[in-house]
């Protein structure tokens, strides 16, 4: 579903039906997700030229996108390293096809619920230095219950790297109840209930807390630092992705 509201090819006549049911009652959804993607986007490029961020984790990395976050990083940090993570083997496999360029990139199977086991990887390893890692949370986390309990798995995976990293966060949230409501029932059906919610801002500031936010601080994606590099965010009405990066 969000390989084909992105425009790309990865998808299937199933995923498309998904699509035409979720834009039923959320007509905005394409310009929600492509928004989210530009902020990621944005948010690897000031990482990477501003800070020196030389090394990356892209949770829930999904079906390779036009342009990757080693693509972007190396712009500006020729070395750049990245580790993408993604529980689902389709997604994993295309990933290892496109993704995994050279020896700077890996793409491992693993559970976003279970940090431990992805640091304790051999090749992750092997991969990472001690040095300021930026994981990245692009619309991921609102595909987690709150069973799974998405702030305080933020909260570990960002104890677990080393000392300057950063955290960039961006999540499907909406001011309507109703939107939220049934938003999240669509979805928890598509899914056999394997994903979260809809949430709501204040649910994201608390991905942040102890964190020290980049300016303009917690925004609308749309918002955070845009550039001419892609083409214009567009508006949304039922919901949006509110979004930040911060220093650990």
């Amino acid at each position: 579903m969000h390989d084909y509201l992105l425009g790309g090819s990865e998808h299937y006549r199933a995923d498309r039906e998904a699509v035409a049911r979720l834009l039923a009652l959320a007509p905005s959804s394409g310009a929600v997700i492509r928004n989210c993607r530009a902020f990621l986007e944005r948010a690897v490029r000031v990482l990477a030229r501003d800070h020196g961020v030389a090394q990356y984790i892209d949770f829930g990395v999904g079906l390779p996108a036009r342009e990757n976050v080693h693509q972007i990083a190396r712009e500006h940090v020729p070395g750049a390293r990245v580790v993408y993570v993604d529980v689902d083997p389709m997604a994993v496999a295309h990933g290892r096809l496109v993704l995994e360029e050279d020896a700077g990139t890996l793409v491992v199977r693993a559970d976003i619920t279970r940090p431990e086991r992805l640091f304790a990887d051999p090749g992750v390893r092997r991969l990472l230095a001690a040095e300021p890692t930026a994981a990245l949370f692009g619309s991921v986390l609102h595909c987690l219950t709150d069973a799974q309990a998405p702030t305080e798995l933020v909260a570990d995976i960002r104890a677990r790297l080393p000392p300057d990293s950063f955290v960039a966060i961006s999540h499907l949230v909406s001011d309507d109840p109703m939107v939220r409501r049934r938003v999240t029932a669509l979805m928890a059906e598509l899914t056999g209930d394997r994903w979260g919610r809809v949430r709501q801002r204040a649910d994201v500031a608390r991905y942040f807390a102890g964190t020290r936010l980049l300016e303009p601080g917690l925004t609308d994606v749309r918002h955070w630092r845009p550039d001419d590099r892609l083409q214009p965010p567009q508006r949304t009405h039922e919901w949006t992705g509110w979004c930040g990066v911060a220093a650990i």
